[in-house]
């Protein structure tokens, strides 16, 4: 039987076992091949666990919708951010020189990148749709590094299953699994519809997940962290929105 072949027949006895309300038994199926989010347990652990295993299965290497430039957002919605203080107002005055993305955890080098580094290296783009959980969404263009390009740079470990990035703002982490994280459309944002980054939109660099609810792409991003072990972050739920109680993970 070939790999491609045997996913589609593991994804078809989950979603047979679902529809027959055996949520319990697509669960079971699903931690057989390592396909359990942070948020597995508890009362909505197999449904959680359920959608997250079929859309790896499933949909793997698949790519978010891109659009023509004629359909980019007049007016893209920046929603509100709590006050992020004098030091973020230091930074922004010195035109975020002193601003650092650090790298480390299950990693052969950490490093750490300015951000004058970061826009030196080759520069990818995207017209995708973000889309929050509230109901509204915006086209723009998108562009900067790769994150795969930076894991390159920084070597993770072949045990590697996560990457957690952390933003400037106190308390907010995310995580995504090693699929997202090497996938190409996953960004390091620096820039927005052909200029530097709002910082009202997370400027000067956002993780954009393409094929995520927006909250999983995260503004203000200052670190990156490789692990092997995403349960000893926070709750070991995987992110502050799944302790908030958002789901881990948010395929669209």
């Amino acid at each position: 039987m070939s790999k491609l072949s045997r996913r589609q027949l593991i994804a078809a006895g989950a979603v047979t076992a679902a529809g027959a309300g055996g949520l319990a038994v697509a669960a079971k199926l699903a931690h057989r091949y390592g396909l359990l989010p942070p948020d597995g347990g508890g009362i909505y652990g197999p449904g959680e666990t359920l959608t997250y295993a079929a859309q790896r299965l499933l949909t793997r290497r698949s790519m978010a919708r891109e659009f023509p430039r004629s359909q980019i957002s007049g007016k893209p919605l920046q929603n509100g951010v709590d006050p992020l203080g004098d030091e973020f107002a230091r930074l922004q005055k010195a035109n975020f020189t002193d601003w650092r993305l650090t790298v480390d955890g299950t990693v052969a080098k950490p490093t750490t990148f300015s951000l004058a580094e970061l826009r030196s290296f080759p520069r990818h783009s995207h017209i995708t749709m973000i889309q929050c959980e509230e109901g509204w969404s915006y086209i723009a263009e998108w562009a900067g590094v790769p994150l795969s390009q930076v894991l390159t740079l920084v070597g993770p470990a072949p045990q590697a299953t996560h990457v957690v990035y952390r933003s400037f703002q106190k308390d907010w982490w995310e995580s995504m699994d090693m699929v997202d994280a090497l996938h190409p459309q996953t960004l390091l944002a620096l820039e927005m519809n052909g200029g530097e980054l709002p910082v009202g939109f997370g400027g000067p660099v956002r993780m954009r997940v393409t094929r995520q609810l927006g909250y999983k792409s995260l503004k203000y991003v200052t670190h990156l962290t490789v692990t092997d072990n995403i349960r000893q972050f926070g709750q070991g739920l995987g992110s502050a929105s799944s302790e908030a109680g958002y789901a881990w993970y948010a395929g669209i």
